[in-house]
């Protein structure tokens, strides 16, 4: 049998195969029972945007750190809950969360990567993201930007 017929029908079968799937990560439920936490290290900022990533440093990061024990399996709304139990000024409805993971990149700088955004009161679209579905490292820090939200009531 000439060699250039095999080479050939393998390829017709190569090309004919279907598609494999990217490999989909599922993110597992952590059995919290069995399962230490891990300590979250959380920057809240007041303004409604993140902390210039200049405010971390090896050496320093920025004042006003929150420490939160939790899981990877910990969703966004999760840790709102969390945040507003120290924050009362955070508990109104309408409060924007903006969550972001900080990191240190191989070159030795900090990059901020936006992971989603819950609302105090209000279902939404991010409220289920876990840590670990963002590829969260235990290390890097969290972000979150809280926007109040204004007052409809005009003062005459």
């Amino acid at each position: 049998m000439p060699q250039g017929k095999i080479e050939d029908r393998l390829r017709s079968v190569a090309q004919d195969a279907p598609a494999v799937p990217e490999k989909v990560e599922e993110t597992k439920p952590v059995d919290r029972e069995k399962t230490c936490p891990l300590l979250l290290r959380v920057f809240v900022s007041d303004n409604g945007r993140h902390h210039r990533m200049e405010e971390f440093s090896r050496t320093s990061v920025p004042g006003n750190e929150l420490q939160i024990y939790t899981w990877m399996d910990a969703t966004l709304k999760e840790l709102t809950s969390l945040v507003k139990e120290v924050r009362p000024d955070a508990r109104k409805k309408g409060t924007a969360f903006k969550f972001g993971t900080v990191y240190l990149e191989r070159n030795g700088r900090y990059r901020l990567k936006d992971i989603g955004q819950t609302v105090g009161g209000h279902k939404g679209p991010d409220d289920s993201i876990s840590l670990a579905s963002q590829k969260f490292q235990i290390g890097d820090f969290m972000d979150i930007a809280i926007s109040l939200p204004r007052d409809t009531r005009r003062a005459y």
